[in-house]
């Protein structure tokens, strides 16, 4: 089993991939253990963080196979080379560039790719992407991916934006290989104060959604 395919199903198996952004990179890392601790094992680290790859290589060094942690928001071969040589697990990007798409496949590491429409699943899909990111999941819900799922029956959708506990159910009943989850998580104000009480609690509310979406609660 290659790398890719193995993080592909760390990533399915967890379910639930935080997206972390912070002011500072004490913060990110701060927010991200606390998230690790409190039961979500995938990290996206975004590149909005200042020394986002040193979050990634710290937190890659601290939790080694407990946790996968990946770089978000790539939006340059410069972001895709910098977060492979700090040793992120999958790449990110909000959208498809040609360039930073191909940078990310020819990589071998897991590639996450965003689309909203028919023409960009496609486009994403044909560059080689393993992932379609379904962003921003917020303007058209889980019936966007159900409908997606028709002409693209093997695609493996991973939606952000828009993802909560009340309608995490409905993601994965409409075809979610995982979730993306950003501000319902990982809210920005308990980022910024350091309040883990918030982050340990957003936490055990997507766990405990994403148990009784898969009948385990």
């Amino acid at each position: 089993m290659t790398a890719r395919h193995r993080t592909l199903q760390q990533i399915s198996g967890h379910g639930i991939i935080a997206v972390v952004r912070a002011s500072t990179s004490q913060r990110a890392l701060f927010a991200s253990r606390v998230l690790i601790e409190s039961g979500i094992r995938a990290i996206e680290v975004t590149y909005t963080v200042p020394d986002a790859s040193g979050v990634i290589s710290e937190l890659r060094d601290e939790y080694g196979a407990e946790a996968v942690i990946g770089a978000g928001t790539l939006t340059s071969v410069a972001n895709v080379d910098n977060a492979i040589s700090a040793g992120a697990q999958f790449l990110v990007s909000p959208g498809h560039s040609t360039a930073v798409t191909a940078a990310a496949v020819e990589s071998e590491v897991l590639t996450m790719i965003g689309a909203f429409t028919a023409s960009e699943v496609m486009a994403v899909l044909d560059a080689g992407a393993d992932i379609v990111k379904f962003f921003p999941g917020g303007l058209a819900g889980p019936a966007g991916i159900r409908a997606l799922a028709g002409p693209f029956p093997d695609a493996k959708i991973v939606p952000t934006g828009g993802v909560s506990p009340a309608n995490l159910g409905d993601w994965f009943s409409a075809g979610a290989v995982a979730v993306g989850a950003g501000s319902d998580l990982a809210p920005s104000a308990a980022v910024e104060q350091g309040d883990a009480a918030v982050l340990q609690a957003r936490a055990t509310s997507f766990t405990e959604a994403l148990a009784r979406a898969r009948g385990q609660a």
